[in-house]
């Protein structure tokens, strides 16, 4: 972007012009000065402000606008959670710095934000999502013109991440014991069904919240093939594919018990306060899963700092995924888990493959280890044992 420097008739001071990238229309600045070469390293210095966005002038995109475009050009072509998870960012924004526009979310604002995020006592994992999605907007707004240059942004580094684990199957038996203590005694099997379902099922919870019986406008079941298959929309898809994928066996025997006079609206209906009030959110779902394993003492991971994760709907999802790795090839899962990338389809495997490796290895090896593989010594005995140096 040029700014060009000149003196209009009638006027004492130089001023700068330049055409923006936005409009296509020439703007104007005085540069508050009769002396060119002042007027040209004022120019110069707008130049940088222009093309770096730190420029505030009267005509700079609010943050408002910004949001609302974003919002409606960018997002509205992406996920769901993807919109969602950008909205709490903007939250988060709009909560400790409230900028009112965008080329005044600079680097050193965005580092002010950081700091009053972790004052708030939030997760660093919860800020360095929140800057990931903040980063991706600004470039966003620097490529379709908004602003001259997206700011810098220091990620955290080395994100602490308190990863789950498949839960076993007597860990299942106390969580499924553990539902009256949690919700009221008529809304007991509703949430059974459901912690049974995700074991079986290996469905993420939003899945498990939209799963329907009839309605394919989503995610459905099909039980109209010769075998029962999940039919899922591009907008419930975490790949943005729609496709049509197996259904595990145990969950279809699941899904067989229900009297078809009863497949009607979604699989799972928990609820809480009141069956009046209708089934829960899949937020509430979520959270409501994470008290039961609570109750239940099932802990999953552990921080240094002493922080306890409890069993969720996602560790039921790992142990679906762990049973199903000892039984079928990684494209097989990869299809069971709707996993868009088969490199996390491969991290059920590892653990298989190093105790195949260790199987392998023991089995082939020889009755005198030592014969073979041992140090010799003085002698060329090798059953003799190797002297120790004092």
């Amino acid at each position: 972007m040029k700014v060009s420097c000149f003196r209009p008739k009638n006027r004492k001071n130089y001023v700068g012009q330049w055409v923006d990238p936005v409009t296509g229309r020439k703007k104007t600045k005085s540069l508050k000065t009769p002396v060119r070469r002042d007027a040209e390293r004022k120019a110069a210095k707008l130049e940088r402000e222009l093309e770096e966005g730190t420029f505030i002038g009267t005509q700079l995109t609010g943050w408002e606008d910004f949001r609302e475009r974003y919002e409606s050009e960018f997002l509205s072509g992406k996920a769901e959670s993807t919109g969602q998870k950008a909205a709490c960012a903007f939250a988060a924004v709009e909560r400790t710095i409230d900028p009112k526009n965008l080329a005044a979310l600079d680097s050193g604002q965005i580092s002010r934000m950081q700091g009053m995020l972790r004052k708030e006592q939030l997760s660093e994992a919860t800020i360095a999502s929140y800057l990931a999605h903040l980063k991706s907007s600004l470039r966003w707004a620097a490529k379709v013109g908004l602003i001259g240059r997206a700011p810098e942004i220091d990620m955290p580094k080395r994100v602490p991440k308190m990863k789950g684990r498949a839960i076993t199957a007597e860990e299942l038996d106390r969580m499924i014991a553990k539902v009256p203590t949690v919700v009221p005694a008529d809304a007991v099997g509703g949430w059974e069904d459901l912690i049974r379902g995700l074991w079986w099922s290996g469905l993420r919870i939003r899945e498990a919240y939209r799963l329907h019986w009839t309605d394919d406008r989503e995610l459905c079941v099909d039980l109209s093939g010769r075998r029962p298959m999940f039919r899922i929309r591009a907008g419930a898809d975490k790949g943005f594919k729609d496709r049509m994928l197996p259904v595990a066996p145990e969950f279809a025997d699941l899904l067989s018990k229900i009297p078809d006079d009863q497949r009607t609206g979604f699989v799972f209906n928990p609820w809480l306060r009141s069956k009046k009030c209708g089934r829960v959110t899949w937020g509430t779902m979520s959270k409501t899963l994470v008290k039961i394993g609570r109750k239940a003492g099932v802990k999953v991971a552990e921080s240094k700092s002493g922080k306890v994760k409890f069993a969720s709907a996602h560790d039921l999802r790992r142990s679906f995924g762990t049973r199903w790795a000892q039984r079928v090839k990684p494209a097989v899962l990869q299809q069971l888990m709707r996993h868009a990338s088969i490199n996390t389809t491969m991290s059920y495997y590892v653990g298989i493959e190093a105790d195949d490796a260790a199987d392998i290895v023991w089995a082939a090896r020889p009755a005198n280890t030592l014969a073979i593989t041992g140090p010799e010594t003085k002698n060329g005995d090798p059953d003799r044992s190797p002297q120790v140096a004092n």
